[in-house]
C-alpha cells in the first residue's frame, strides 16, 4: 500500500551506478555500422550462433558499441538534467576502455598491500608494509614496462588513463593518490587499487583532507571486484569503515570478503572468529543475503597452524579462481554497468522533470523550492506511481535532497520526452541487441584466461614451505619480497616458498628376486651405464659456482640460484622449465650435480638447443641413478673391511 511504499522512499533507496567523464567520439567503422544504427536486424548469415571470436576482439567491439550507445542516446539527458553534478562525471571513451579493476578496502594492517604483493610475487613503487598503519594513499597498480610512480595530479589530467573523475575531489585528494607502474604479467589484465587503512577509535575524527566515502564510492563503482579485507585479531567494525561499507549498496555482486591471517589462531578460535565476522558483517550489510568469505593467508610465510591447511588451500584457490574470471567477464560487467546508469539517468530525468514542473514561473520559488526538498519522499512516491518506476532504480533520498538543495530548480529544463524515450530504447532494443554479440558459454576460444592462470600465484596446494624454527619468521614481511623464479618462489630472509607437484609418487622398489615381465638384455647399455653428458671440465667449474653459493646441507635453494640462471637473459618460462628438470628428485632444492645439469641445460639453450620433454638418460646424474646408491653403499663397506 501507499504506507509500505513511502516506508520503502524513506530509506535509502537504490545507491548511484558507476560513474562518468567526458567523451570525444572515437570512429569505428565496424561499429557505426554495426551498432549505431538501432541495431538492424542481424547480419548476414542466418546463423543465431555467434561466429567463434577470441575474447579480446570480443570485448573491443561491445566496448565501442556501449561508447557509440553511451555518446548518442545517454549523454544527451546526462547534460541536459546535470547528471553528473548529482552522482558522478560524465563518461569518457577512457572509462569505457579501461583495463578490469580490482579495489581492495579494509582497516589498517589488515593485510591488503601483502595481499598485492602475494598476486604480484614482487613488491612495487610506493609499498609499503607494517603492523601500524603504512599506506597513506590510494595507489593504482598498473602495469608498465619499468617501474615507475605517476603522482596523482598528472594522473587525473592524462587523456590515457581512466581517472579523470578525480578532479572533482581537488588538491586535498590528489597528492594523495598515486599510480604505480610495474612489468608485471598479471597487470597486463588488471589494474588493482591499494587504498589507506580505514581509520578506528581516535584516528578516525582526524581529518585526511579528503572525504574517504566519497572516494571510495567512485573507486568502487568502476571497480570489477572489490575486496573487504579483515584481520581474524581486529574483527570490530569502525564509524569510518562502516559508512564505506554503506556507500557500496547498489555494487553487492561485486563484494568478496577476505578474513586474512587466520592461520595465525588454530581450530576453535577461527570457529568463533568466522561467526563473530558473519554476526558484524549483518549488521552493517542489512541484507539477508550472506557475502561470500574468503578464508586464507595471503602473504609469503608459512601457516602458522596447520589445522586447517586443507580449507585454506581451497578458500584460497577459490579466490584465485574469482580473479582469474574477471577479464574474461569484463565486457559482460560493463554492459551490466552502464545499464545501471542509464536506468538512474531515466529516473533522474523524471524527477527533474516533476520537481520543475512544479515549481512557480514567477513568485514564491524559494519557498516551493524549500517546500519540495522538505517533501522529497512524496515526490519519491508520486514519480514512482506516475510512471511504474521500480522503486530500486531511485537513488538514496537523502544524498538526492542534499544535491537538490544547491541547485536552483526554476533554472533546469522542462521534462524532454523524446530524450528520455530514445534512452529508454537503449534499455529494451539496444543492449539486447548488443548481448547478443556476445558468444554462446564456451564457443569462443581465447588465451587470456590461460595468460591469467600463468600470472596469478599457482595453487596453495602446489606450495610447500619451509623456513627458519618457529618464532622467527617475520611476521610482517619487512625482509626482500618473493621472486618467482623457475617454479620457484623465494625470500632472502623469509620462509621459502618453494613449488612443486601436489605430492611425490612414492617410490617404487621392485623385488630383485622377482621375475621380470620382459628378460632385458644384460649388455644393453641402461641409464646407470650410459657417460654423463656433463664433461668433467664444466663440472669443475659448475662445482666452484656451486660452493660460492653457500649450500646448506649440500644443497641451495631458488633464492641463491635465481641470480645465476638469470644472468642467461632466457625467458622465465625456460627458466621454470630447466628448474623442474633439474631438480630430478623434486624436493626443491639443487645438490651439487643437479645443479651442474642446470648449468648444462641453459647452456644447450643459450646454444639454441630446444629443451628435453623429460631429463634424458645421459644426463640423469650419476649419483641419481639406479643402483647408485647401492654401488656407494659397497663401496663403503668395502673400506671398512
Amino acid at each position: 500500500g501507499i504506507e509500505g511504499e513511502s516506508q520503502v522512499f524513506g530509506l535509502s533507496l537504490a545507491p548511484p551506478p558507476p560513474p562518468t567523464v567526458p567523451l570525444h567520439p572515437r570512429k569505428s567503422a565496424r561499429v557505426a555500422g554495426m551498432y549505431a544504427p538501432s541495431f538492424g536486424a542481424g547480419s548476414k548469415g542466418s546463423s543465431n550462433v555467434p561466429e567463434p571470436a577470441d575474447a579480446s576482439v570480443l570485448f573491443d567491439s561491445v566496448t565501442d558499441g556501449l561508447k557509440v550507445l553511451y555518446r548518442q542516446k545517454i549523454r544527451p539527458v546526462e547534460e541536459l538534467y546535470k547528471f553528473g553534478e548529482f552522482y558522478q562525471p560524465l563518461m569518457s571513451d577512457h572509462d569505457f576502455d579501461a583495463k578490469p579493476m580490482v579495489l581492495l578496502l579494509g582497516q589498517y594492517s589488515t593485510g591488503k598491500t601483502s595481499f598485492i604483493r602475494y598476486l604480484l610475487g614482487r613488491d612495487y613503487p610506493g609499498m609499503n608494509i607494517g603492523p601500524e598503519p603504512t599506506t597513506d594513499r590510494f595507489i593504482a597498480v598498473m602495469h608498465g614496462t619499468e617501474e615507475k610512480v605517476t603522482p596523482g595530479n598528472a594522473l587525473a589530467v592524462s587523456a590515457s588513463m581512466p581517472f579523470r573523475g578525480l578532479e572533482m575531489f581537488g588538491n586535498g585528494f590528489l597528492t594523495k593518490f598515486q599510480g604505480s607502474q610495474v612489468p608485471c604479467p598479471l597487470l597486463e589484465y588488471l589494474t588493482i587499487i591499494d587504498t589507506p587503512g580505514v581509520l578506528s577509535g581516535e584516528k578516525q575524527r582526524l581529518s585526511r583532507g579528503y572525504n574517504m566515502v566519497n572516494v571510495s564510492e567512485w573507486f568502487a563503482s568502476r571497480a570489477d571486484l572489490i575486496l573487504l579485507l579483515f584481520d581474524a585479531h581486529k574483527l570490530d567494525i569502525s564509524d569510518e569503515f562502516r559508512a564505506v561499507v554503506d556507500a557500496l549498496r547498489g555494487h553487492d555482486d561485486k563484494v568478496r570478503v577476505v578474513l586474512n591471517k587466520a592461520d595465525q589462531i588454530n581450530a576453535q578460535q577461527l570457529m568463533r572468529v568466522y561467526g563473530a565476522l558473519m554476526w558484524s558483517l549483518g549488521k552493517v550489510f542489512k541484507s539477508p543475503e550472506v557475502c561470500r568469505v574468503y578464508i586464507g593467508s595471503f602473504w609469503n610465510q608459512p601457516f602458522r597452524f596447520e589445522d586447517n591447511k586443507a580449507l585454506f588451500e581451497m578458500e584460497m584457490a577459490d579466490l584465485m579462481r574469482d580473479l582469474r574470471d574477471i577479464p574474461r567477464n569484463a565486457a559482460v560487467r560493463k554492459v551490466n554497468e552502464l545499464v545501471k546508469r542509464t536506468r538512474l539517468a531515466r529516473v533522474h530525468a523524471y524527477l527533474v522533470g516533476y520537481l520543475k514542473k512544479e515549481m512557480p514561473s514567477m513568485f514564491g520559488k524559494d519557498k516551493k523550492q524549500a517546500l519540495l526538498v522538505a517533501n522529497m519522499e512524496d515526490v519519491f512516491l508520486k514519480v514512482h506511481r506516475a510512471h511504474q518506476l521500480p522503486v530500486g532504480d531511485f537513488p538514496d533520498v537523502h544524498k538526492f535532497k542534499d544535491s537538490v538543495s544547491a541547485h536552483d530548480l526554476s533554472k533546469f529544463p522542462k521534462f524532454n520526452k523524446e530524450l528520455v524515450e530514445a534512452m529508454d530504447l537503449v534499455l529494451s532494443r539496444d543492449i539486447p541487441k548488443l548481448m547478443e554479440q556476445f558468444p554462446h558459454e564456451g564457443h569462443y576460444k581465447t588465451g587470456i584466461q590461460e595468460k591469467m592462470i600463468a600470472a596469478l600465484p599457482p595453487p596453495p596446494s602446489m606450495l610447500a614451505l619451509t623456513g627458519p624454527s618457529a618464532g622467527t619468521g617475520d611476521l610482517y614481511g619487512t625482509a626482500p619480497p618473493p621472486n618467482r623464479v623457475a617454479m620457484v618462489a623465494v625470500e632472502t630472509a623469509l620462509p621459502q616458498l618453494t613449488m612443486r607437484p601436489l605430492a611425490a609418487p612414492p617410490t617404487v622398489v621392485a623385488d630383485p628376486w622377482a621375475e621380470p615381465a620382459t628378460e632385458r638384455n644384460p649388455f644393453d647399455e641402461g641409464p646407470s651405464s650410459s657417460a654423463w653428458a656433463v664433461s668433467a671440465t664444466d663440472k669443475a667449474k659448475f662445482d666452484e659456482i656451486f660452493r660460492t653459493l653457500a649450500p646448506a646441507g649440500g644443497k641451495v635453494g631458488g633464492a641463491a640460484v635465481k641470480p645465476v640462471l638469470e644472468k642467461s637473459n632466457l625467458p622465465v618460462e625456460t627458466l621454470r622449465r630447466v628448474w623442474q628438470l633439474a631438480d630430478y628428485d623434486k624436493d626443491g632444492q639443487l645438490d651439487i650435480d643437479e645443479f651442474a645439469v642446470a648449468m648444462h641445460l641453459v647452456r644447450q639453450q643459450v646454444a639454441g638447443k630446444p629443451l628435453p620433454a623429460s631429463l634424458p638418460a645421459d644426463l640423469i646424474p650419476p649419483s641419481k641413478r639406479p643402483g647408485a646408491a647401492a654401488a656407494s653403499s659397497s663401496s663403503a663397506v668395502a673400506e671398512l673391511e
